[in-house]
């Protein structure tokens, strides 16, 4: 596999990724028919924990993506600044002087903070990777991420789609937004808003999410997320944490000692089922990628399983390897549609029978590869 290096410039202006281009889980959709193309794809025998097993997948070949920022990254490092859209006249990149005018129109007057709408620059001088279900904690309320996109060092304010997890404030807090540390919106949050795009749905998961946690907590602590409407304040609930914890901890021991024996077979992903049935699938360029969002992801599938805990200990059905690899495989879509930003990023949406399925893929110089893929079940 050739290895792909990087160059970037002190200003920002020059970037660089080394030799060749790989073509890395490329799906081809034509007639209705999704073939997954390039490396094959293997899923493992699950971890288990109660009602959640999480099937570890496994490939041959893996693309160099040591280049990418993630969110908790840069807004840990102050590199990524996201704030409002009220506060984003503060973040215009300054010009260069000189002569004659600016080479670029002056960015308009923001027209003030709305929910779906939040403002980002990416600082550093690496690209910066978002996926969609990843919170962001204060300003007016809290978000989460709408869509996977790459955003390129050194950015001019980027408007960033979001979804507000945290319906009955309206009251700034902080002028910009922090990361919840190693934690995601749980699947069936991600589905609402990657594919339904719909924020009252967003709202509606929120309040039924809160509302399944709150049965299990004790009384205390019911009170608390009672009074609140924050899905992120929830979720940071010593009580709630508690329980996801236990669900969270073991599975997690376990995938770490499989993935310690199995390192050679590169481990990218996982594919979720709760209470029995398969319910989503992550899928990421490389092993190194995966364990950066590993911890905020195996949280986030706790805590869909805690929130879908009935009264039973184990599902009445356990999904097999065979169920699993077959859900991996299935990218059959008679719907495809496609959003690029040229030269940085494609965003590739395929909406299949009983199934949703987003690709962002690299297409940045030198690195044309699927970065992640998310796979969730209707």
């Amino acid at each position: 596999m050739a290895k792909l290096g990087h160059s970037l410039s002190k200003t920002g202006t020059a970037l660089v990724f080394g030799a060749a281009a790989i073509l890395f889980f490329a799906f081809h959709v034509a007639g209705g028919q999704g073939k997954l193309a390039g490396p094959a794809y293997r899923v493992l025998a699950p971890a288990t924990q109660d009602n959640l097993a999480i099937f570890p997948i496994v490939t041959d070949s893996t693309p160099d993506t040591h280049f990418f920022l993630t969110l908790d990254e840069g807004l840990s490092s102050a590199q990524v600044v996201v704030t409002e859209e009220s506060g984003s006249r503060g973040l215009v990149r300054p010009r260069r002087p000189g002569p004659g005018p600016w080479p670029q129109p002056p960015i308009p007057r923001p027209r003030g903070a709305e929910v779906n709408r939040l403002m980002l620059m990416n600082n550093s001088d690496r690209p910066l990777i978002l996926l969609a279900g990843e919170i962001v904690t204060g300003g007016k309320q809290d978000r989460v991420v709408g869509k996977d996109r790459i955003v390129p060092p050194h950015s001019e304010p980027v408007d960033l789609g979001v979804f507000c997890v945290e319906p009955h404030r309206w009251i700034e807090i902080t002028a910009q937004f922090g990361g919840l540390g190693f934690s995601m919106a749980q699947p069936s949050i991600r589905l609402k808003a990657m594919a339904e795009k719909d924020q009252q749905a967003v709202w509606d998961e929120v309040a039924k999410s809160k509302e399944s946690v709150t049965r299990i907590v004790p009384a205390p602590a019911a009170r608390a997320l009672a009074a609140t409407s924050s899905y992120a304040g929830a979720m940071e609930n010593r009580a709630v944490q508690e329980r996801v914890d236990e669900m969270a901890a073991p599975i997690e021991r376990s995938y770490d000692r499989l993935m310690r024996e199995l390192r050679a077979q590169k481990a990218v992903g996982a594919v979720v089922a709760v209470n029995g049935e398969i319910v989503w699938a992550d899928v990421f360029a490389s092993a190194p990628l995966l364990e950066k969002y590993w911890p905020k992801l195996i949280r986030s599938y706790a805590t869909e399983a805690v929130a879908a805990r009935g009264p039973w200990m184990h599902p009445a059905r356990v999904s097999s390897v065979k169920d699993a690899q077959a859900f991996l495989d299935d990218f059959s879509a008679p719907h495809e549609s496609t959003e690029s930003d040229p030269g940085v990023y494609r965003n590739t949406e395929l909406i299949g029978q009983d199934f949703d399925a987003f690709i962002l893929t690299s297409l940045l110089p030198g690195a044309h590869f699927d970065v992640h893929v998310a796979k969730m079940k209707r």
